[in-house]
């Protein structure tokens, strides 16, 4: 049994959690939960048995000086709590750590024990994937679920994904069999840029999380961050003819596959949106080895044409594959 001290009764909590590695690529899901602990000052309450979870040669400690004195910081996950003011306060309980390395379904049972000691009532998981999406348009966000009932009233997709998974895809799992209502959220990264920070996809979930769980969500400097990233790409795209070429061609295919999407439900929920914000309801105020989840090894929605990391590394986008060639990448397993 999970005995939890110093946690004060919390008013309609909910659950958002993201973890390093194969479910965060550009770290936009992790970053996002980091975001939201720094604006609203989260307390930490706990923190996991990093023995139980990780595999040290895996994901290492890290040692670090303090005042003359060596101390070492071990991978784990930790939770916090954030209180959300407002017209109507809702507190968030997050949870932000590393994809565990081994004991999945004691480590989803250990959240699920704390999230029933403090009453959640959703779980939300936020994730990330590499995606054929041109860095120029709105991140794709697709929230899923493994409940129809929950799938109908909050207007998400019922998972079909059958392959490989992570953390996320069991967690939500898990939240399902225990009776849990929980939701993941994830984002398209395009898979030319994905190295790390992509702040541009941690506003997008951060926005559709706003939407899911009707709280403002402090934004600081991100909105700021994300054009500046934008930018950023845009110029390194323009130095390459084929890279940019590439780029238009995946506008097109964009813009015509979602003609449909620029009415209704999305004009919609960018005007509620825009209406928090104006009425200022509620408070002002790091991927792993691996490559990352893609929607034919991971858990985003079927069909969606997602491709796995560069695991080069670089630093600008890499040369598009050429027409009737080979793609190295999306043939790995």
């Amino acid at each position: 049994m999970i005995e939890l001290e110093g946690v004060p009764e919390l008013v309609d909590p909910v659950m958002v959690a993201a973890f390093e590695g194969w479910n965060d690529a550009g770290d936009a899901a992790s970053t996002a939960v980091a975001h939201l602990d720094r604006e609203w000052k989260g307390e930490v309450f706990a923190a996991l048995d990093a023995e139980d979870y990780y595999d040290f040669q895996v994901n290492r400690p890290t040692v670090f000086m303090e005042d003359g004195v060596r101390k070492i910081t071990w991978p784990t996950t930790r939770l916090s709590v954030v209180r959300v003011g407002g017209d109507k306060p809702r507190d968030l309980v997050l949870v932000r750590g590393i994809e565990p390395s081994m004991r999945w379904r004691s480590f989803c049972n250990e959240l699920l024990g704390f999230a029933h000691e403090l009453g959640v009532e959703l779980v939300v998981v936020l994730g990330a994937l590499l995606g054929d999406t041109p860095h120029t348009r709105p991140v794709p966000i697709s929230g899923t679920t493994s409940d129809a009932d929950l799938a109908r009233r909050m207007d998400l997709e019922e998972t079909k994904y059958e392959g490989p998974t992570g953390i996320v895809g069991i967690l939500q799992e898990a939240c399902t069999h225990a009776g849990v209502p929980a939701v993941s959220l994830w984002a398209a990264v395009p898979h030319y840029v994905s190295q790390p920070p992509n702040p541009k996809a941690t506003l997008a979930l951060l926005n559709r999380l706003e939407d899911l769980i009707g709280v403002r969500v402090p934004l600081g400097e991100l909105p700021e961050d994300a054009r500046a990233w934008q930018v950023g790409v845009d110029q390194l795209a323009a130095e390459d003819t084929e890279v940019a070429e590439y780029v238009q061609s995946l506008e097109e295919a964009r813009d015509t596959a979602e003609l449909p999407e620029a009415s209704g439900e999305a004009i919609a929920r960018e005007f509620e949106r825009y209406l928090r914000r104006r009425d200022g309801s509620g408070p002002g105020g790091p991927g792993g080895p691996g490559g990352h989840a893609t929607a034919d090894g991971g858990d985003g929605p079927a069909g969606a044409p997602f491709r796995r990391d560069n695991p080069s590394g670089r630093a600008r986008p890499p040369k598009p594959p050429k027409a009737g060639g080979d793609d190295e990448e999306s043939s790995e397993d």
